[in-house]
């Protein structure tokens, strides 16, 4: 069975449509969108946005591409950039993030999770440092994709 297409432990079935978001639209968001487009069933809408515009960050090309993943063309944008405005459920990254979504969605039947993520550009070092830092957000993310939106156990977990 192809990654991300196991039935959940629970039953239940992943959410229709996923927002990540994060301060800026340029790492954390981004790369969970890119590992949920991946990871969950064909036909999930999945988006990104960010409470702010940020830059397009080069270290999240580097570790998705380990992956033989890749952003493409993503560039960070806003919520008010957003094509489609309704989601399932909105995960959101950091604590901005969280509390503007729950501004948002305050009378609105939608799901908002927050998921604490490290924010990499945060470390210091040599450029392989700051690497690990950017592949631990990324495995972090996968494991709560997997976890929260297939609802795959630990053990099933590669």
């Amino acid at each position: 069975m192809a990654p991300g297409l196991e039935p959940r432990d629970d039953g239940a079935s992943p959410p229709r449509s996923v927002l990540f978001m994060c301060g800026m639209n340029a790492i954390r968001s981004p790369m969970a969108e890119v590992l949920a487009k991946a990871l969950l069933p064909p036909g999930t809408y999945i988006a990104s946005a960010g409470v702010k515009t940020g830059e397009r960050d080069p270290f999240v090309d580097v570790v998705l591409d380990e992956l033989g993943l890749t952003a493409g063309r993503h560039e960070p944008h806003t919520l008010d950039q957003l094509e489609d405005d309704y989601f399932d459920m909105i995960v959101t990254l950091a604590p901005e993030a969280h509390h503007t979504a729950l501004e948002l969605t305050r009378s609105m039947a939608v799901d908002v999770e927050y998921w604490p993520t490290a924010d990499p550009t945060a470390t210091r070092g040599t450029r392989d440092q700051i690497l690990a830092a950017y592949r631990d957000v990324r495995d972090h993310l996968e494991t709560l994709i997997r976890h929260r939106l297939l609802g795959q156990s630990p053990r099933k977990m590669p």
